[in-house]
């Protein structure tokens, strides 16, 4: 495993994605996992410092010496997600237009939270990426609190909030991501869809937790799709085929969105 996803570099993979192709994973977060954040199902497991500050965690020089290593293997697109919440990293805007100039041909995605979209910096950080994918897993506080454990005084009005703030000078394209599990959102499915449809993404991804909770931290779960585990680890429950056919054909009617499913 450790050959796959080398401990010593910030960028990882590419690896496999049921929604990208061959994804490269850049982690501007890096030396311990960091988020503002820490989901029951995170493939990362417990967060070692939830936080929502934000300052340089790695150089931006590292990630493109890191970078320069790879430009040689098939990327299908460029997805900064890593050892936390990546819009945490006040220079994550340095890195994205370091990385165009060098390879401006491939896409540069976002995999984040949400829960700092209404900051200016972050605003700024982020006009160049060509699509910000936001977690949304909750159609109330209860919910919210229950699954994504947010840091202090972020609630799920505030992460709406933001989210709506940011798409007001967001000129790319934004999705949703939710993880669906049997003990949560059944029931809340009409408070949900009324949120995505304040939010408007192009498109809704249902996810539901097939990556396992690792019970340590090891930076070699970043973007790990193959399963490959050599510590202890939690495998959580999912949803079945069925019933993410039945929640994507509710949500459809409810919001009148488009939806894709990690069931294909």
């Amino acid at each position: 495993m450790t050959a796959d996803f080398p401990n010593t570099k910030t960028v990882y993979g590419p690896v496999p994605s049921w929604r990208f192709g061959e994804s490269l994973g850049i982690d501007p977060i890096f030396h311990q996992s960091t988020c503002s954040f820490n989901c029951i199902y995170c493939q990362l497991g417990n967060i070692e410092k939830i936080t929502n500050e934000i300052k340089e965690y790695v150089p931006t020089s590292k990630v493109v010496e890191d970078f320069k290593e790879i430009l040689d293997k098939k990327i299908d697109v460029i997805t900064y997600s890593g050892s936390g919440e990546p819009t945490l990293a006040a220079n994550l805007g340095e890195m994205v237009i370091s990385l165009k100039e060098m390879a401006p041909e491939i896409p540069q995605f976002i995999l984040t939270n949400a829960t700092e979209l209404g900051n200016p910096l972050v605003q700024e950080n982020l006009k160049n990426m060509d699509k910000v994918i936001i977690k949304l897993d909750a159609g109330d506080e209860k919910t919210f609190s229950l699954v994504n454990r947010p840091a202090e005084g972020i609630t799920l009005k505030s992460v709406v909030e933001g989210i709506k703030s940011f798409r007001k000078s967001y000129k790319g394209s934004v999705e949703v991501q939710t993880m669906f599990m049997p003990i949560i959102n059944s029931n809340e499915l009409e408070a949900f869809a009324n949120i995505l449809k304040e939010i408007g993404p192009e498109y809704v991804q249902l996810n539901t937790p097939k990556r396992a909770y690792p019970l340590s931290w090891h930076r070699e779960n970043r973007g790990n799709h193959l399963g490959i585990h050599d510590h202890q680890i939690s495998n959580l429950k999912v949803i079945t085929k069925d019933e993410a056919i039945e929640i994507k054909k509710k949500l459809e009617k409810m919001t009148g969105l488009n939806f894709y499913s990690i069931y294909k």
